[in-house]
């Protein structure tokens, strides 16, 4: 079977359509990765709400499919907890810790693709790769922002590589273990490097070097929510805690993006030691600092 492009047009019309008709194409895709793979397939489990709804809708047509969270130590309570009530679900564990991760290799901040330009300009000599992260390719892509320009001399490393090492690495290994083939909750509202990759293979991705299923990629997060209500699902109780997101808790990718309070200030809030240790054990505040974003909480 091959990937099957999408138009912008065509997402649009995806987007624009009733839950109901979001339901059946997204049932439509799941049993066509099942089928593709002979039921070799698994559930990326994160304990979010996305793939809380994913995990509702596979096993609602095929309840023997496992599901996988990637236990980093960087969830939150909350969705650990979570992801310990699911039933048929597996928890693999990195083999470098978050610490270990930032020593070698650097701090996630701003955006994947600005660390990894930063990462470059840090580490490497290669004059040609070091221009094209100032000046960028003649389509000017590829390049650091004007507005990170300031980072390539901070006083600490940069890298992408946090999410490569303690969630795809092991993903990795345990696909190759189980020969299983994965299905994530990601939609394309999350990132524009997610609808790219939704508008080149769409839904199933069957011919890449890792074949994966965003089948619930079509969704807006008003979908996600219409469903768990609609359907009386259970969810992590972090969302009620005045979370939107629920992703690694020290990460600082997107936190520049973020209206205050930000994650950390709520962190501050809500998980009083964690945030402590984030901001002094582990030096997020001196990164954070650097960039000027406020964490601090003085509220609390």
């Amino acid at each position: 079977m091959e990937n099957k492009k999408v138009t912008q047009e065509e997402l649009l019309y995806r987007q624009s359509l009733s839950l109901q008709d979001k339901i059946d194409m997204t049932c439509e895709k799941i049993e066509s990765w099942y089928d593709h793979w002979q039921g070799n397939i698994y559930i990326a489990f994160s304990g979010g709400k996305d793939s809380t709804v994913l995990l509702n809708l596979v096993r609602s047509i095929f309840p023997e499919v496992p599901a996988m969270f990637s236990d980093t130590g960087l969830e939150y309570p909350e969705i650990r907890e979570f992801v310990k009530t699911v039933p048929n679900c597996v928890m693999i564990k990195p083999k470098l810790t978050f610490r270990q991760v930032i020593e070698k290799y650097g701090y996630p901040i701003i955006s994947k693709e600005q660390s990894s330009y930063l990462f470059d300009m840090q580490r490497s000599k290669s004059e040609k790769l070091r221009d094209l992260r100032i000046n960028g390719n003649r389509w000017g892509m590829g390049k650091i922002s004007k507005k990170w320009l300031f980072l390539i001399d901070a006083p600490f490393k940069i890298s992408p590589y946090c999410c490569d090492k303690l969630k795809k690495y092991p993903a990795h290994q345990y696909e190759k273990q189980t020969k299983r083939h994965p299905m994530i909750g990601s939609t394309v509202e999350e990132s524009f490097m997610r609808r790219e990759t939704y508008l080149r293979f769409g839904c199933n991705a069957y011919e890449t070097n890792r074949p994966i299923s965003m089948p619930l990629a079509f969704w807006k997060e008003q979908d996600i929510w219409e469903y768990i209500h609609k359907y009386n699902i259970s969810y992590s109780k972090i969302y009620d805690m005045g979370y939107n997101r629920t992703g690694c808790m020290f990460c600082m990718f997107g936190v520049q993006l973020e209206n205050n309070p930000n994650k950390f200030q709520k962190m501050a809030i809500t998980h009083p030691q964690l945030y402590k240790y984030c901001i002094e054990n582990l030096g997020l505040g001196n990164v954070l600092d650097f960039i000027g974003i406020d964490y601090k909480n003085d509220k609390k």
